[in-house]
């Protein structure tokens, strides 16, 4: 026996933008690092603003709220990324600057042990 006094649930559709988002997020963490997380990050925030203004007509907030913070933490390994790409290319020249890096000697490892 049916009870139909209870009508069916209804869930709002999910906004295409809040879809985005969460796709790029995921490819700014695997194929596309740093401009996947700036549109998940950008889709995101619009897809958070569209589904507030729809007063209740759209859903998938906790997608664009997925994709922003997978968009964040993409610019942020991209960051922490490129400085350290800088720094394994500038450490070696400053060896070489302050003359640490010559044949035979021994301030080299000394050095890694101050910085380790």
């Amino acid at each position: 026996m049916t009870n139909s006094s209870y009508p069916p649930s209804y869930s709002p559709p999910t906004s295409s933008m809040a879809i985005v988002s969460l796709v790029a997020g995921i490819l700014g963490l695997s194929l596309f690092p740093f401009i996947g997380s700036i549109v998940a990050v950008i889709t995101g925030n619009m897809a958070k603003n569209e589904i507030r203004d729809s007063r209740g007509a759209l859903g998938g907030e906790g997608l664009a709220k997925a994709g922003v913070i997978l968009g964040w933490i993409g610019i942020i390994l991209g960051i922490l990324g490129f400085c350290g790409a800088i720094l394994a290319i500038l450490i070696p020249f400053l060896l070489v600057a302050l003359g640490l890096a010559a044949e035979g000697s021994s301030a080299i490892p000394l050095l890694w042990l101050v910085l380790a």
